[in-house]
């Protein structure tokens, strides 16, 4: 076990010096040494706690989640009564007291309507999301269930809290915390953000983009008055528009939505050189946008965006290849912040900001001079005090102990991950830890040597016995952090991560490396005996 070839020395040297290497841009950060730009530039990102930077909570209404799925149940049965073959007229349709209603012209259709309607409001396994009733022989009624509400809440959520993960990422911003609170709220954290104002406005936007027809039937005066013919809905025109001050009445059914969007970018028109945003819509989406312009010729459709519509220009002629291009008095700014929300998905819930907090650097930076002091001052001790026990054995002891830390700080900045207040404190721990496999080992060699067996007998059967308690240990401190990473958030998580991956290199250095120097120093000196 103290025999070490040429290629292993090597292999363990090439790994010591690149965890090494990558740590030298986070280190030279703080000094006035500049660390080549030609060279990879691997960096540690400060959390929140070190770095300051903005902090919102954000909260969704639930009750508009219930309202969007009785709006879709009512378009399904539509589209289903209409293709059925012979086709099931209804009328008299109602969404009032969060249920849909509406009557079969003919009631002995009721059980084919019954049949064609079962496998959309029955959710998978034992979760009914709808529960069908008929009144009066001829009156369907679908009501929501509570359950049903409740996993579409969850999964609204789910889906916006990817929505802004993907908004903020787009920010350019590093390693964010997006994480769930309860069951409406979202927590988002950017370090090194001051100024949360353009994250506001982003993360405040829906972006929920539909194309609907204009209801020419309308009379402009009703509109105005907020009146609008059965089968409709009155939408007002956005600030920036032409139109600003006045609505327009749009059919509730029927549209596209902004679902099918594979890709927005902010351009400039060619004719009149303002800035626009350009889309895409997939294979489904440019097909369905296709038909809609090609059945539409020469009537007017809405661009709206949040319940606001941007504009509502004539369909010329068919719009095919599945691409458009939104107007409506947009900034350079304001453009590429819709091409970001809208290339991000639209969020399912509106989003209100109901905390907001800025920290400020200065508590982060006092934070990391009081936790470099404790760890300096914590590993001087430490190295005094090993050094003083084990002689030659302590001074390996405390070379190891200063590459494990640069060792840990290179993997971590080659991960991108983030260190935290609590992740300072990782640090210190896995000072000790790795100081304390050393102990292990320094105390069982000086045991063999009292019980009469030679210098290389006495290292190798230490290094051995020692390093199964050692390995027991550090499993199970194993086990306790990927508990902490998967079940903690934030700090939390920054801790577990510096635990692990001080593991691992405590591990190699404090075993593997000063294994091989003193097995190198054994073949060299050939003691006859060691001071321990």
């Amino acid at each position: 076990m103290l025999d070490f070839p040429t290629w292993r020395k090597v292999w363990l040297w090439l790994v010591t010096a690149l965890c090494v290497l990558a740590a030298l841009p986070s280190l030279l950060s703080a000094t006035s040494i500049r660390w080549p730009d030609v060279l990879p530039q691997p960096m540690v990102n400060l959390g929140l706690d070190l770095a300051g930077g903005s902090h919102i909570l954000l909260e969704a209404d639930a009750g508009q989640v219930a309202a969007q799925r009785l709006e879709n149940m009512e378009e399904n049965v539509r589209n289903t009564m209409r293709s059925a073959e012979p086709r099931i007229r209804i009328g008299d349709v109602s969404t009032r007291d969060g249920r849909l209603s509406f009557v079969l012209d003919d009631p002995s259709q009721i059980d084919r309507a019954r049949e064609l309607l079962l496998p959309s409001i029955n959710g998978t396994g034992l979760v009914r999301e709808w529960d069908l009733a008929v009144e009066d022989g001829n009156r369907m009624i679908l009501t929501p269930t509570a359950e049903g509400i409740d996993q579409a809440v969850s999964d609204a959520m789910e889906s916006a809290t990817e929505v802004v993960r993907k908004r903020i990422d787009e920010l350019g911003t590093r390693e964010p915390t997006i994480i769930r609170q309860g069951e409406t709220r979202i927590v988002v954290q950017v370090p090194g953000l001051q100024d949360p104002d353009q994250l506001k406005a982003l993360l405040g936007q829906t972006a929920k983009l539909e194309f609907k027809l204009v209801d020419q039937s309308a009379l402009p005066s009703d509109v105005q008055q907020g009146l609008a013919p059965p089968g409709s809905e009155i939408f007002a025109y956005a600030d920036t528009s032409d139109f600003a001050g006045t609505s327009v009445a749009v059919r509730r059914l029927g549209g596209i939505r902004g679902d099918n969007l594979t890709g927005a970018q902010q351009s400039f028109d060619p004719q009149t050189n303002e800035p626009v945003v350009n889309i895409q819509f997939d294979s489904d989406g440019g097909r369905r946008f296709a038909k809609l312009t090609t059945e539409n010729v020469g009537k007017p459709f809405a661009i709206i965006l949040d319940d606001t519509v941007l504009s509502a220009p004539n369909i010329n002629e068919p719009i095919r290849g599945g691409t458009a291009q939104i107007s409506g008095g947009f900034s350079v700014e304001t453009a590429n912040q819709l091409a970001i929300s809208l290339r991000s998905g639209a969020l399912p819930v509106d989003l209100a900001v109901i905390e907001e907090r800025t920290v400020g650097p200065d508590l982060g930076a006092d934070s990391i001079k009081r936790g470099m002091l404790a760890m300096g001052v914590g590993s001087l001790l430490v190295i005094l005090l090993m050094i003083a026990s084990y002689g030659r054995f302590g001074v390996y002891a405390t070379v190891a102990l200063v590459i494990n830390v640069a060792m840990l700080l290179g993997i971590m900045a080659a991960l991108s991950t983030t260190l935290t207040l609590p992740g300072i404190a990782g640090f210190v721990l896995t000072i000790g830890a790795a100081v304390d496999a050393n102990v292990l080992i320094n105390e069982r060699i000086r045991e063999e040597r009292k019980r009469g067996r030679r210098v290389i007998a006495a290292v190798e059967n230490g290094y051995n016995e020692a390093s199964r308690a050692i390995y027991d240990a550090n499993i199970t401190n194993f086990i306790a952090g990927v508990l902490l990473f998967l079940f903690g958030s934030g700090p939390i998580r920054g801790f577990a991560v510096v635990l692990i991956i001080g593991l691992f290199t405590s591990v190699f250095t404090a075993v593997t490396l000063t294994r091989m120097w003193v097995a190198g120093w054994l073949r060299k000196s050939k003691p006859k005996d060691i001071v321990l």
